[in-house]
Order: C-alpha cells, then structure tokens, then sequence
C-alpha cells in the first residue's frame, strides 16, 4: 500500500503543471487520461515525475476527493464568483 506525504498532497493541490498541453493546470486537475499516458509512457524524472506518480495512485483509487480542501480558494471553485451581483 502505498503512503502519502502531506507535503506531496498540498503540492498535488496547488502547483501547476510546467509543461504540455495542460501547462498552467493545477495537478489535481490534469485528465485522468492523461496522468494514464505518462503511466505507459514513463514518467518526468524529479519531483514532478514523483508526484504524477502519486497523483496517478489517487486517481487510480478514486481518491482525489481528499485534495479538494487542500486547494487554493481561488481554485477550488473557478468558474465561480463569490460576488453578489444586484
């Protein structure tokens, strides 16, 4: 079974992908299909190849419901405002 750091989670929960078709994405938010891509075809070396990784294993098992809180208030409802319009 693998264990998660806490470090690692708020990571997958507020940094965003430096390179690809989803640069500039939150990690949490990366498709699904893709994070499966990397899973065939290897993934980065260093800390983002560590946290895909883990990323994938939360995936995998449905869990990415336990980062919701850890991301960043601007992300976690983007899309929507907070501001009453009158």
């Amino acid at each position: 079974m693998m264990s998660f750091q806490p470090q690692q989670l708020k990571k997958l929960a507020t940094m965003k992908m430096p390179f690809g078709k989803y640069a500039g994405r939150i990690l949490v938010d990366l498709p699904e299909p893709y994070i499966c891509w990397f899973e065939k075809k290897g993934f980065p070396s260093g800390e983002l190849g560590d946290l895909l990784r883990t990323l994938y294993e939360i995936k995998l098992n449905g869990l990415e419901y336990l980062l919701q809180p850890l991301k960043e208030p601007s992300s976690r409802h983007e899309g929507f405002s907070s501001e009453k319009k009158l």
